[in-house]
C-alpha cells in the first residue's frame, strides 16, 4: 500500500516545466530592433571592456568610408597596398553587386533585425541580405579548423551579468569596411550586448582580431531602439542595381 501510495504522489505531482528565458536571471533581448543614427548616449563602463589599444571604426548606420578613411585601424603593407588599388566599381558588377557582406561589416548596416530568445540558443534574423545568426548558449566550444566558414561564422554566447557576451570564429573572408579594406577567414569577433534601464535601446561593442590585415583591434560601437510589433522584411537583393549605378557613371 506504501508503494502504491507513492506511485500516486508521484503521478499526481505537478510537472516542473523549463523556465523561459526572460523568467531567468539574464535580461530579455527578444524583439525587433531598429538602428539608431547620429548621436547616441555610450555608456563608457561597457566601452571600458574594450581591450586597450583598439581602434575604434566610425562607420556605423548609413555613413561609409570614402577609399583611404580606416578610422582609427593601422593597416599591414599589404592590407593597405590592395586598399589602395580598389575602386568601387570592382564590385559593382552584375555577379558581386548582391553578394552578403560577413557579420563583420554587417552588423552595422542601416538595416532592422529580429531576436529571438530561449536559454539555450539565441537567434538573430537580420534584414540584410535575409541573414540569419545562432548564437549557441548551451556551453558548447568553437568547432575545429576543419569545420567550414561562413558570412556569419560559427558563434557561442555567454551571460556577464546583464551583458550577452557573443564569440565568433569561422567567419569567411569579407568586408571590413567596404572601401577595399578586407579580412581573412581567421579573423576573431566579441561582441557585448546590453538593454538600457528602460529597455528600449539595445546597445553593443564589437571587437575584432586579423593580424593579417590589421596591425591593431578593431571596434565599433552599435545601439539599436526597440520597435514594438514590427518584423524584418525579405531584403530580396536586385542585382540590376550594378546597371543603373554604371548608367550614373557610378555615383
Amino acid at each position: 500500500m506504501r508503494r502504491i501510495a507513492m506511485v500516486l504522489a508521484l503521478a499526481l505531482a505537478p510537472v516542473q516545466l523549463a523556465t523561459p528565458a526572460a523568467a531567468q536571471d539574464h535580461p530579455d533581448f527578444s524583439g525587433f530592433w531598429a538602428p539608431e543614427f547620429g548621436e547616441v548616449e555610450r555608456p563608457q563602463d561597457l566601452l571600458d571592456k574594450l581591450p586597450a589599444g583598439v581602434g575604434m571604426v566610425e562607420d556605423t548606420g548609413v555613413l561609409e568610408f570614402p577609399r583611404g578613411e580606416f578610422g582609427e585601424l593601422v593597416l599591414t603593407p599589404e592590407a593597405l597596398a590592395y586598399a589602395e588599388n580598389w575602386r568601387p566599381e570592382n564590385d559593382m558588377t552584375l555577379d558581386r553587386v548582391c553578394l552578403a557582406p560577413s557579420i563583420v561589416y554587417a552588423i552595422q548596416g542601416p538595416f532592422p533585425w529580429e531576436v529571438f530568445q530561449t536559454n539555450e540558443l539565441i537567434v538573430f534574423k537580420y534584414e540584410y541580405f535575409d541573414q540569419t545568426r545562432l548564437i549557441f548558449m548551451d556551453g558548447r566550444d568553437h568547432p575545429g579548423d576543419d569545420f567550414p566558414h561562413s558570412k556569419m561564422g560559427f558563434s557561442t554566447g555567454y551571460w556577464d551579468g546583464d551583458e550577452l557576451v557573443v564569440d565568433t570564429t569561422h567567419i569567411a573572408a569579407s568586408t571590413i569596411t567596404n572601401n577595399g579594406l578586407d579580412h581573412t577567414d581567421d579573423i576573431h569577433m566579441i561582441e557585448r550586448y546590453r538593454l538600457s534601464d528602460d529597455g528600449k535601446r539595445l546597445m553593443a561593442t564589437q571587437w575584432f582580431s586579423d593580424p593579417a590585415v590589421i596591425e591593431n583591434d578593431g571596434a565599433r560601437f552599435i545601439s539599436w531602439a526597440a520597435r514594438e510589433g514590427e518584423h524584418v522584411y525579405p531584403y530580396e537583393c536586385d542585382p540590376t542595381f550594378a546597371l543603373e549605378y554604371a548608367a550614373r557613371g557610378g555615383d
